[in-house]
């Protein structure tokens, strides 16, 4: 399939520069790209490849400024990064297939669910009663969607997805492979012969609109209320987020982290991989927390910084760090001063005795 430099241009609002029927067939990073292929130029660490790249087209920003001649033909754009991923996004729809629609066979459709226009059902899916299935909703084999849930518009859930009873998911929502949605919050209340007693997780998941979850997440439901994920959240692969929890607009989340029950997540927040955080805790709009990173408190001041385990301030998880690799030859140098010390204090107390002699 090819393209040719007008027409991405005209796709992507970009201004040319170059040969406007030049085609492409194929997209690739911009150090291996060939002659025919698409690729772009975000950051300017890779802007050295701009004159030795053998690639037909390059989307590259609006502000970049050429310094030696060059074979490609430009497309300038606001922002190249967004702009490549929404060319990504419409090749991979099209190589793949997955613009599809129809309910496939050896699926199961509850009577009482309401099905929208365009959907696809792929099949040994489940839909079950009352569920409602907006337009445009692509559910593929082997999903599971429970009684009065309910899917907005556009929605995706890849295969072996899990919908629990009640969910709600909004608009144009992405789910992937073996994420389950809506599973019992771990609520259990110890007895006095010291085992538990289950406690019945009566709550939902709410996730809003735009929000993209990786594959084998787990979202439990609440107790009682909902557990919500706001609109343009993204997590990554692997992730818990327990019962009750809230997580703020477009906050990301990378991949193993585990987020206890009933904590506050703010907006715009970013979360490295494998972060902790520990029960009803309140984390401030902006805050950024870097990989491994334990949270035992809450965070209160916005765009607050975090490293380490318990986490701390960044700047000063940094000192603390060169410090700490120092701290054989601190040693050594403490040794020394205690040894001065020790030949002083000696000095000292035989001159004092002679004096009082």
């Amino acid at each position: 399939m090819q393209f040719t430099a007008q027409q991405i241009a005209t796709l992507l609002q970009g201004r040319l520069e170059g040969d406007p029927a030049v085609q492409v067939s194929d997209v690739a990073k911009i150090e291996e790209a060939k002659s025919g292929s698409l690729s772009f130029i975000a950051n300017p660490k890779y802007e050295e490849y701009l004159y030795s790249s053998h690639a037909s087209i390059i989307i590259v920003n609006e502000s970049l400024e050429i310094e030696r001649p060059i074979s490609a033909t430009l497309i300038r754009v606001k922002d190249a990064y967004s702009s490549f991923a929404l060319l990504l996004e419409k090749y991979d729809e099209m190589m793949s297939g997955r613009v599809k629609t129809g309910i496939e066979p050896q699926s199961y459709v509850a009577a009482t669910a309401k099905i929208g226009k365009d959907v696809y059902i792929g099949a040994f899916s489940y839909i079950g009663e009352n569920a409602v299935v907006g337009d445009g909703v692509k559910i593929y084999p082997g999903c599971y969607v429970g009684s009065n849930v309910k899917l907005g518009a556009n929605t995706k859930l890849y295969a072996g997805v899990k919908v629990y009873d009640l969910c709600s998911l909004g608009d144009r929502v992405t789910i992937h492979s073996g994420t389950v949605i809506g599973g019992d919050g771990f609520g259990f209340a110890p007895l006095k012969d010291g085992s538990y007693k289950k406690i019945a997780q009566i709550g939902n998941v709410i996730i809003e609109d735009d929000v993209e979850i990786g594959a084998n997440t787990t979202i439990d439901r609440a107790t009682m209320g909902s557990t919500i994920i706001r609109k343009g959240v993204k997590l990554d692969n692997l992730i818990q987020v327990a019962h009750n929890v809230e997580i703020g607009e477009h906050t990301v989340i990378a991949a193993q982290t585990g987020i206890s029950g009933s904590s506050k997540i703010g907006k715009y927040c970013t979360i490295g991989g494998q972060v902790g955080m520990v029960g009803h805790i309140t984390i401030a709009d902006g805050t950024k927390i870097n990989a491994q990173s334990g949270i035992s408190k809450s965070v209160t001041t916005p765009y607050t910084v975090l490293n380490s385990s318990p986490a701390f301030d960044y700047k000063s998880s940094l000192k603390s760090q060169a410090i700490f690799r120092n701290l054989p030859e601190l040693q050594q140098r403490l040794l020394k001063l205690e040894e001065t010390v020790h030949e002083l204090t000696a000095l000292l107390s035989t001159q004092n005795l002679e004096y009082k002699k």
